[in-house]
């Protein structure tokens, strides 16, 4: 077990594409660069790069990596590594990859929780979404998950940085109505006291509807 050091040396998107491109299994590009897919342009430099996959594919994700990966778990500040065919539980859903004896980080996946075909947002089990509606795909074919999906996981954090201010601003002009209203009723339903990201989104919810009565 060692502590966490971020030294990152990210794959791009194209090379995350084509490793699991190869694997039988679900995976979806997540964090700032799946914003970024979804705006179709880079909007800022990004320090790491997220695949989201299933709990119920993680081992099978192992078996196509081990040959030339090694996984550890990041756990309360620690990376402890993740040990061939063990299963995790919902208490680990980060994983961080680098190539076998290199030093530095090339990717992270974080494993999400879905239960009768619905994911489930791991900070609040009553907001959930069929699976078949959590994702879009590139004119490339790289899945990535929904902006709104991932704008919650940025808000929903205990912590806002700016870069998930930047982000927000970026990317809430380009959402329709329904994402902009299911992104502020989940941040209700987490922050019941209000969030600050409710009156922003607002602000564009009313300005659309002004505009369609006009």
């Amino acid at each position: 077990m060692s502590e966490i050091k971020e030294i990152w040396k990210p794959l791009s998107v194209k090379e995350i594409q084509c490793i699991f491109d190869q694997m039988s299994l679900h995976w979806w590009i997540a964090g700032g660069w799946a914003l970024d897919l979804h705006l179709n342009r880079i909007t800022r430099e990004h320090d790491d790069i997220d695949v989201l996959i299933l709990r119920s594919e993680h081992l099978l994700l192992q078996k196509y990596l081990s040959a030339d990966w090694e996984g550890y778990k990041a756990f309360k500040g620690k990376l402890i590594p993740w040990n061939m065919n063990e299963k995790l539980d919902s208490q680990f859903d980060n994983l961080w990859f680098k190539k076998k004896e290199e030093s530095t980080w090339a990717f992270q996946v974080m494993i999400i929780d879905y239960k009768d075909d619905y994911w489930i947002y791991k900070r609040n089990g009553t907001i959930r979404r069929e699976l078949t509606d959590i994702d879009l795909k590139t004119s490339e074919g790289v899945p990535y998950i929904k902006p709104e999906i991932q704008l919650l996981y940025k808000g929903g954090s205990s912590l806002i940085r700016e870069k998930d201010q930047l982000d927000l601003e970026n990317v809430l002009p380009t959402l329709d109505d329904v994402s902009r209203e299911w992104l502020r009723d989940s941040l209700t339903i987490q922050y019941p006291n209000v969030h600050p990201w409710i009156e922003r989104i607002n602000v564009y919810i009313e300005s659309s509807q002004n505009m369609k009565r006009e």
